[in-house]
């Protein structure tokens, strides 16, 4: 865990801190965040697929985030140190579950994170990418009488930083709107186009949605 303990109140704060973000109250008033029309957080109705495992009651303080990827996702949910999870109903949804009770859990930064990623995944191509060079590390702004940095060209690729989750973010020049990727360890990217990142690593990859939408 990074920083303190997260909480319910982190959720809707950090959320309507992103750019162009709308809180919509659900079916059950429970809070939906979106960004530009798409849903990136919601908080579920009690559902029969996520239920106590002993009593059969249905959990009715599940919270869904959005994830870049397959490869996201699996890592999140398999990582026994958190309180991620997943049920059957979204098999093949690029999304994570976390119960508001379960929130101490995960730190404060990985959270912010998460919501991030989550917002990410489902702002426009030009939100996103003015979002990720708004929050590029201090050493990778122009600097005063410099101008701006070179642009990156062809599959060349720049690793920098890190985050709370353990993965060095990329940057790269691969034309058609790749901005940055997550990557998990640290490693060389072998090969990038437009839309992919594929790396040396036989850990999964993931890749900042905005960088390929």
């Amino acid at each position: 865990m990074t920083g303190r303990p997260a909480t319910v109140a982190d959720v809707h704060r950090l959320a309507l801190a992103m750019p162009h973000v709308t809180r919509l109250d659900g079916s059950q008033g429970k809070p939906v965040y979106q960004v530009g029309g798409k849903s990136f957080i919601f908080f579920r109705n009690p559902r029969p697929d996520a239920r106590d495992p002993v009593t059969g009651e249905r959990y009715d303080d599940v919270i869904v985030f959005w994830v870049p990827d397959e490869a996201d996702k699996r890592a999140l949910v398999g990582d026994t140190s958190t309180p991620f999870f997943t049920t059957p109903h979204f098999d093949g949804h690029p999304s994570v579950l976390i119960r508001a009770r379960d929130l101490p859990g995960v730190g404060y930064q990985e959270l912010s994170e998460l919501v991030e990623d989550a917002w990410l995944c489902r702002a426009s191509t030009r939100r996103a990418a003015d979002w990720l060079k708004s929050h590029a590390p201090p050493d990778e702004q122009p600097q005063a009488g410099q101008g701006q940095p070179s642009p990156l060209l062809g599959n060349q690729v720049v690793v920098s930083g890190g985050d709370a989750r353990g993965r060095d973010q990329l940057s790269c020049g691969c034309g058609g709107g790749g901005v940055a990727a997550w990557v998990r360890p640290a490693s060389v990217t072998t090969s990038v186009t437009a839309a992919t990142m594929i790396s040396s690593s036989t850990r999964p990859t993931a890749i900042r949605c905005g960088s390929r939408r």
